[in-house]
Parts: structure tokens; sequence; C-alpha cells
């Protein structure tokens, strides 16, 4: 499952502590005092294996002379247009306010599941109370503490179920069973050059302005004896280089086309050089458990010599380490260098996300691995891994049953996920280790 819920209302009624709870996070910053959240945060939730992103968004007050605050409006409507389930918080202590109501009507134009949050609901005599909540006429009302983090249970049952609703609905722009490529990279780095090399067509709109690109646009390929999606986004920026509100939809848009995706092709600038946000860009992937193949693109236009090549992929990977088992492809987009090399290690990307092995042959590899280099021991006791299998979510996860688990050290774990990656391929490919108590 993927998708967006935005937790929106008026200043100080607890958003970014739910915001903080559900992402299991310090990002936003918590304060009694209103209008503490000028910006939208986003971060990843996981709610009994259903994985979304939350929107945490400032205070809404709908008559304001205040910049920040009109500014904050804006933001708000932007997070409610790209919402696919909305968290509307309210406070049980101050009860229904003027700027609820009129928040209601902003809502009820919106035509999006809104579930209402009633919250600082700490003591029976509070839950009672929030029965008032009911008058804003939405079907589901919860009373809960953002804070102790009672009633976030049902709240989120709830709204998960709605999520999946729409996320079969959105399911429907895309054929099952292809693989599904986000083109990501921050802007104008040669994404839509690159999906138009591809394509052999004209498809998107390509300029020297950064940006030009405003929405994820989806295209299947199908040439070559090959059959794929492949989702061109707007580059992503650094918050703070974002200043038009259309640049905030392109930003909640690759995010999005990147939960649709399988894996990512990230594009880099070969003449800018690696930057702090091409690193971010990669970290966004890995931690939504994507697939990825790195594209150096303008690389027609880098002065070369000898080992140019070596030392540039050598320097992004002591960058990206631990995790440098992934494909760097050196391209021009343009003049359409080893665009069809890019296309055929994307395919294998896929095919090692999505690979499965057998329990057996899995505990035929762990037993020789460990002949090789057995555990170390912990406090004079003998860890002992029993045995291995891989776990059933479409990316790979492998679960391992030993007598200790909390005791297998960092370095033994590192040992097993790089040899297992030598045995079978999983090169782009994040791959998570669970120890479990046998």
């Amino acid at each position: 499952m993927s998708g967006f819920i935005a937790i929106v209302g008026r200043p100080n009624v607890g958003k970014s502590t739910l915001f903080n709870r559900l992402v299991e996070a310090r990002d936003a910053i918590v304060d009694d005092q209103s209008g503490v959240t000028r910006d939208r945060h986003y971060g990843q939730a996981d709610w009994n294996g259903m994985e979304f992103t939350v929107i945490d968004t400032g205070g809404y007050v709908e008559s304001t002379e205040d910049l920040f605050e009109k500014e904050i409006k804006k933001q708000v409507h932007i997070a409610l247009d790209e919402a696919d389930v909305i968290i509307f918080m309210a406070d049980v202590r101050t009860g229904i306010t003027d700027q609820d109501d009129a928040f209601v009507q902003v809502l009820r134009g919106v035509k999006k599941p809104v579930v209402v949050a009633a919250n600082k609901a700490d003591n029976s005599d509070l839950i009672y109370q929030t029965a008032e909540f009911y008058s804003f006429g939405f079907e589901d009302v919860f009373p809960l503490s953002s804070v102790t983090g009672s009633g976030t249970g049902e709240l989120l049952d709830r709204a998960v179920e709605l999520l999946g609703n729409t996320d079969r609905k959105s399911s429907d722009l895309f054929e099952e069973g292809l693989p599904k490529f986000a083109v990501l990279g921050k802007p104008n780095v040669g994404k839509s050059t690159f999906v138009n090399a591809l394509l052999g067509e004209e498809r998107n709109i390509v300029a020297d302005i950064p940006g030009t690109t405003r929405d994820s646009i989806h295209t299947l390929y199908n040439k070559f004896g090959k059959k794929f999606y492949l989702i061109d986004t707007a580059g992503i920026r650094k918050k703070s280089s974002v200043n038009e509100d259309v640049e905030f939809y392109s930003v909640m848009r690759a995010i999005r086309a990147l939960e649709y995706s399988d894996a990512a092709f990230i594009i880099i600038d070969a003449l800018e050089g690696i930057t702090s946000q091409d690193l971010n860009i990669i970290s966004l992937a890995l931690r939504r458990k994507k697939g990825l193949v790195i594209l150096i693109n303008k690389w027609d236009q880098v002065k070369k010599e000898t080992n140019t090549m070596r030392d540039y992929e050598q320097e992004l990977k002591s960058k990206l380490a631990p995790f440098t088992d992934v494909a760097v492809i050196f391209t021009s987009a343009l003049e359409k260098t080893r665009i069809l090399q890019a296309l055929d290690r994307g395919i294998e990307v896929y095919e090692n996300l999505t690979r499965r092995i057998s329990t057996s042959k899995l505990n035929e590899w762990l037993e020789e691995t460990m002949k090789k280099h057995p555990v170390p021991s912990y406090g004079g006791r003998h860890v002992k891994i029993k045995y291995m299998t891989q776990l059933p979510p479409k990316t790979p996860v492998f679960a391992f049953f030993c007598n200790m688990p909390n005791f297998v050290v960092d370095s033994y774990r590192r040992y097993l996920e790089n040899e297992l990656r030598k045995a079978y391929d999983f090169t782009g490919v994040p791959v998570k280790f669970a120890f479990k108590k046998k």
C-alpha cells in the first residue's frame, strides 16, 4: 500500500505530536505556541504492515493578515489537494471553535475521506465530550491523546482502511505485473531527456529552465521485447530552494511516483558532481525499499583523464557506504550514450528485487557461510543461528532464527549480507535482515 495521509486543523491542536508518534520520530517541532509548524513535514509510517506517507501541516487560520499564516494556508490547501485521506484534528478541551467550523467548510469542498481526531481526550469525562464533534457531519470521530498514544490505534485502523480503498483505485493506472520505474533527480539533470531518448519521441517538455516538468507522467514502454512503465517526475529540490507553490506539488508527486514504483533511475548531473541533495534522493528511495540504478548524466561534457570514470564511481560509493552494491552507469541522454545499457540494468535490478530463494538453498548457504566465519560469541556464551528463511514481502527480507538474536553483532550482520549478495545477485536492492528468537 502507498499513499498520503494529511494531518490538518487549526493551530495548537496537537498535529505535530501525532505526526511524530506515527512516524516514530521527533522531526516536527512541538511547542505550546500556535503557528510553530510553518511548513509541511513528510514522514514514512507503517501500521499493521501497511506503509504510507504522513504529511504534517501548519495550523489553518481562515481570516488572517499575517504573512506566515497566509503562506501556511496556501500550503494546507496543497496538502489537501494531494492527500488520499485527511485526519482533521480538533481539541476536546476547548471544544468546537469558529476556526474549526470555518475549516470544516473547506474540507467539505475537498471531496476526500475525512477522519476526525478529537485530541487531548485524556480521561473518560473528556472522551464523552467528543460526541459534539459529530456535528461536523463526518462519519468517523475518534477520541485520542496524541501525547500518550491512547486511541491512535482505532484512528489508524480506519484511516488505513480508507487509504486501502484509494490505493486500489490508483492501481488501475498500471497494468498488473509490469515493472514500474520512477525517474528521479534534482531539477534540470536530464530526466525528461532520458525518458524521451528511451521512447524515441518528445513525450515530455525539455528546457534548460529548472522545474519544467511540473507533474508526474507515466508512460508504457514496449520495445525490443521489454515492457514496463516509466514515471517521469519533477525535480526534487531542497526545501529552502522551493519558493513557488507549484514546486511543492512537484515534490509531493515525486514522492508519490516513488511509492508507485518498484525501482528508480536516479539521475545525477556529472558537471555538478555528487551533492547532498542527490544523496538525499537516494536515501529516500532506499528507505522505501526500492531498487536503484544510478545514472551519471551529461558525461559527454566532462573533461576526462585515464581514470576519471573509476574515480567518480569510487567517490560516489564512498558517500553511499555501507550501501555500495549498486550499478553506476555514465550516460548522455542527449547523445543517447549507454541508454540501453541503463535499461538492461534496470530490468536486472527489478529481477533482483523480486528474486525468491528456497529455504533449503538458503540454509545450505548459511551453513557454508558460518563454517567460513563462525558467529562471534558474546560474554562467553555461544551465539547460534539455527536456520533462516525469506519472508513474503515483495522486497528481499530474510529472517534468521537464533538463541540470542540481540547479540549478533553489527559486523557479523554486514558479513552475512555481503556474502548473501555474492551468492545471490542483489545489486541495486536494499536487503533487510531480521534476527528472531527461536
